[in-house]
């Protein structure tokens, strides 16, 4: 279901109990922004901020905050809906019947409304009902927060930054951080790898003195996460998220730059970039990798215009050590491309990457080993696949561990492991944000081969089997359980992949210990 701006949203939230309103007046500087990670931190809810200090506008944080928020601001129940739909869809072949054809010309109106469409002559667009100009433009009417001490100032941390290809006209949709330096000023962190940063570089080379950009900030949360998502350059993000709202997105023209944006977005800010200006010091940052990153040289953005909805609602997040919103944010970018990362490799199981490595520090891969080796296949593979080249510890585990299950994995992982033989050193491209390696863009990345080691690897000795109950009697002890009315007591037998809990370092270290402990007792009782 797709939202009409963020106040519907905002509804949908508050009517399945997943929203609290915070009524009283709360300070933009750090107040907001402390309150908010510790809901974050305890799987709390959304928060409506109504009263910000120096704004008339509420605030919404952590409305992508849960499993179930995520895929609310989706649109499904379940993200797994949409990956099956994705899923279908790059399977499609060629039809080779009449019977085929038919079925993929019953598919063709399900796409109808991916492609981005015109808001119609004449209508007005929600975003555009105040605009604001010339002096009128302030930043300071947004409650932009700022959200650890060290902070260089207040950030946008949601904006869906729009630019154009200098050369070819492509349209990029991209989430980059947006200090705000002064009332018309904000700094432009588009990091080196990323597309807006090309546009940049293009427009700088070719001698331009604008670079247009444009902001969305709100709108349908789809669109958001759509910002945030690892497509190749060339595909609109825009037609993403018309597949997953199954609504097509409505742009409208924007009033002082040639560019377009959602219409129903909640606010968007116009302006330009200067690629011939002097750089600014942007920073310091609390970023997602639960640290500052330093002050860094990056462009400014002018504004030129502030359009706004009447009832806008300022979406913001936090990042910073996790767990946090972002989370959640990952999770629904891992589910809805594991169709897409399983077309180049179709002996990939599952994948996670879990909170712990803040996204690109730790991919759990679980695949159907089919020759020697083939777990460096499958390392390298995804150190070659677009964003997953930032990647800096790659774990390849045997299909039947669920590497949803993190203490599963350290399990399997560990017990198969014989570091000198399994550990393998890279080096290559790393994240602009990762302080880990020496020099900043360029370090060392590690993968660990946990599958079982065949004859052909080295392997000399008989691999022994998992230990697990018979069918048979698991079954009949499931029989016994709800007999003598133990469920509550003895749980379920095996905890869905879905709803693993995330556990975190100290915990998982507290259980491999304990697992050790056990086995060690029982070899010696026996």
């Amino acid at each position: 279901m797709p939202y009409d701006g963020m106040h519907a949203f905002v509804r949908a939230l508050e009517a399945r109990g997943e929203l609290v309103r915070i009524s009283r007046e709360v300070d933009p500087y750090l107040e907001a922004s402390c309150l908010a990670d510790r809901a974050m931190k305890a799987g709390g809810p959304a928060l409506l901020f109504e009263r910000i200090k120096g704004s008339r506008f509420p605030l919404l944080i952590n409305g992508y905050g849960s499993k179930r928020r995520m895929a609310m601001a989706l649109g499904v129940e379940d993200l797994e809906e949409h990956a099956r739909s994705i899923e279908s869809l790059v399977k499609t072949r060629a039809p080779s019947s009449a019977r085929e054809l038919a079925a993929l010309a019953g598919r063709l109106p399900e796409l109808s409304h991916v492609p981005p469409r015109k808001l119609a002559s004449g209508a007005e667009a929600p975003c555009q009902e105040v605009v604001l100009t010339g002096d009128r433009i302030d930043l300071d009417l947004l409650p932009i927060l700022t959200s650890w001490p060290d902070d260089g100032g207040p950030f946008l941390t949601l904006p869906n930054v729009i630019t154009r290809d200098p050369e070819t006209g492509a349209r990029n949709i991209g989430m980059y951080r947006m200090q705000k330096l002064d009332r018309q000023t904000t700094a432009m962190h588009w990091q080196v790898h990323k597309t807006g940063a090309r546009h940049f570089r293009e427009a700088k080379a070719r001698g331009m003195r604008r670079l247009e950009v444009a902001v969305a900030l709100g709108g349908d949360p789809a669109l958001t996460y759509c910002a945030t998502a690892p497509l190749p350059e060339g595909i609109d993000e825009w037609m993403l998220a018309g597949f997953l709202r199954k609504r097509a997105v409505t742009t409208v023209a924007c009033k002082t730059v040639d560019l377009e944006v959602p219409a129903e977005s909640d606010f968007v800010l116009e302006g330009y970039v200067d690629p011939q200006e002097a750089l600014f010091d942007e920073g310091p940052f609390g970023d997602h990798t639960g640290y500052y990153t330093p002050v860094d040289k990056f462009p400014k953005f002018h504004l030129t215009a502030i359009t706004h909805r009447r009832d806008a609602v300022y979406p913001a997040t936090l990042v910073g050590p996790p767990p946090m919103e972002d989370q959640w944010l990952g999770k629904a970018t891992e589910r809805l491309f594991l169709p897409l990362l399983k077309m180049i490799f179709p002996e990939v199981v599952d994948m996670n990457l879990p909170v712990e490595g803040a996204f690109h520090n730790l991919v759990l891969v679980s695949i159907k080993k089919q020759y020697p080796f083939h777990a460096a296949r499958i390392a390298h593979g995804l150190w070659g696949s677009g964003q997953m080249s930032f990647s800096k510890v790659i774990c390849v585990v045997d299909h039947d561990v669920d590497v949803q299950n993190v203490a599963d994995v350290a399990w399997r992982l560990l017990a198969n492991l014989d570091p000198k033989r399994d550990v393998s050193f890279v080096d290559g491209p790393i994240d602009q944000l990762d302080h880990g390696a020496n020099q900043a863009l360029y370090g060392g990345k590690m993968s660990i081969d946990g599958t079982r080691k065949w004859a052909e690897e080295g392997y000399a000795r008989v691999w022994p089997e998992v230990a697990r109950h018979l069918p048979e009697t698991d079954a009949k002890v499931d029989q016994l359980v709800r007999e003598l009315g133990l469920e509550d007591k003895l749980g379920a037998r095996v905890v869905a992949a879905a709803e693993a809990p995330v556990i975190g370092a100290r915990e998982l270290l507290s259980r491999a210990v304990s697992v050790a402990r056990d086995a060690m007792n029982k070899r010696g009782s026996s």
